[in-house]
């Protein structure tokens, strides 16, 4: 577990997904999955036995923006892949366009 902070970067384990962090809990240590195995960082190398969880692979969108239910988490897809990103056991949810009031 590490302390995530704004512009950091962290790529999968097991699949071709990386992001960037936009907003992180602060002070607090989180571990950020995709493919429920922990994120690495885009230097290190991934271990040649990890393999993906069957409910954690409903995959990343290039440019969408990942959120967990409390808002405190926020990571933009930078390289999609095939894993599914994840915080404390929960998958992370795409975050939704704010509806634009109308112009009338």
């Amino acid at each position: 577990m590490a302390q995530l902070k704004a512009g950091s970067r962290l790529r999968s384990a097991v699949c071709a997904t990386e992001v960037m962090v936009i907003a992180a809990p602060a002070g607090q240590d989180v571990q950020v999955t995709c493919g429920g195995i922990a994120m690495i960082a885009p230097n290190e190398t991934p271990s040649a036995d990890a393999s993906m969880a069957p409910d954690a692979s409903k995959g990343t969108v290039l440019g969408k923006r990942y959120v967990d239910q409390a808002s405190t988490l926020e990571l933009l897809c930078t390289k999609p892949g095939a894993g599914s990103l994840g915080l404390g056991g929960e998958l992370l949810t795409l975050k939704e366009a704010k509806a634009l009031p109308s112009s009338d």
